[in-house]
């Protein structure tokens, strides 16, 4: 629909500038705020869509991965692996925030998932870009390498395995469609 095409152009737009081109204006600024607000709500979704299993809900993707509890959570189940380090159940101090979210981004480099200026103070301080970022890294490994759970087969794993590489795993994503069939497989949206 229009709303994810937008979301796709102005992805495309902001992910893949060339060095030429001149900084941001106040008016990209502006021009992107809507994107944004998009992204963070099909963002929210597809980790509520992960979470519900594990009956824990993100209301606002900018500020509830801040303690690292629900970030953590997303990391376990989404890797169906423990994350292998303590951490605060009750993250009452901005340090055990930061201790926490440090636990999951560790996970995530010991997965070999790399994240560019992504690190705890970033999430518990809520920067939007970087959380926003740290999300569609997770749904682009995690969407097309799920992992196939126990009680499913693999019949049902490779319906459930989004489509959009065409059996050329190899080819970079192009941008309009099969970034639009990626996030529609990991978050569809409503559409009346």
């Amino acid at each position: 629909g229009p709303l994810i095409e937008s979301l796709i152009g102005s992805a495309y737009r902001i992910s893949y500038r060339g060095d030429a081109e001149m900084p941001a204006t106040e008016k990209d600024l502006a021009e992107d705020a809507p994107w944004k607000r998009i992204q963070q709500n099909t963002f929210t979704r597809w980790c509520n869509e992960h979470l519900k299993g594990v009956h824990k809900r993100v209301g606002n993707l900018q500020t509830d991965l801040g303690d690292g509890l629900r970030l953590i959570a997303l990391l376990e189940v989404l890797s169906q692996k423990k994350l292998g380090r303590r951490y605060n159940a009750r993250p009452t101090f901005r340090q055990m925030q930061l201790e926490n979210v440090s636990v999951a981004l560790d996970f995530l480099e010991r997965e070999n998932i790399k994240l560019v200026s992504i690190d705890s103070k970033a999430i518990v301080d809520g920067n939007l870009k970087l959380i926003l970022g740290l999300v569609w890294t997770l749904i682009l490994h995690y969407s097309i390498s799920m992992p196939v759970w126990e009680d499913e087969d693999e019949e049902e794993a490779r319906r459930q395995t989004p489509k959009v590489m065409g059996g050329a795993a190899h080819h970079r994503l192009q941008p309009g469609l099969d970034h639009q069939a990626l996030i529609n497989s990991c978050a569809p949206v409503q559409r009346p």
